[in-house]
């Protein structure tokens, strides 16, 4: 473990990490962990593959954003179905957790940009909300 490691500890002392404390997203005061709603997320059945990074907002400090691999929304797919899809996630892990956590947006995506290693590259995720944010500033 290191600096930085968000880690828990089960009953048998078997310590899991879970998270990094720099990716945490703080959003209104809160601290929003990726690492659970990716988790969650990976549970929806049309959902294959998840990473979730926070959106720069001048109200909130940052909005989780969650991209998505979604076997159902082609990348390519019109906007009113997309929006649908969206509306449809965010309906579906809105009862399960709070409603700082629920992501601001969902963008569909072919596939999450990975390492060699397989660790999220988050880094050029956050790159490409922010242009999206600073091209949209008004839509959340």
């Amino acid at each position: 473990m290191l600096a930085g490691d968000i880690a828990w500890r089960d009953g048998e002392g078997n310590t899991f990490i879970v998270d990094r404390l720099k990716e945490l997203i703080k959003h209104k005061g809160f601290q929003v962990a990726p690492a659970e709603l990716e988790g969650l997320l990976l549970q929806h059945p049309e959902i294959t593959d998840v990473a979730v990074v926070g959106a720069p907002d001048e109200r909130a400090g940052e909005l989780p954003v969650a991209f998505v691999v979604h076997k159902g929304v082609a990348v390519t797919a019109e906007a009113a179905a997309k929006k649908a899809a969206e509306a449809e996630v965010k309906a579906w892990i809105q009862p399960k957790v709070a409603e700082y956590k629920v992501p601001a947006r969902v963008l569909f995506v072919e596939a999450i940009p990975k390492s060699a290693s397989g660790k999220i590259l988050r880094r050029v995720l956050k790159e490409q909300v922010a242009a999206l944010v600073a091209a949209q500033p008004e839509q959340k």
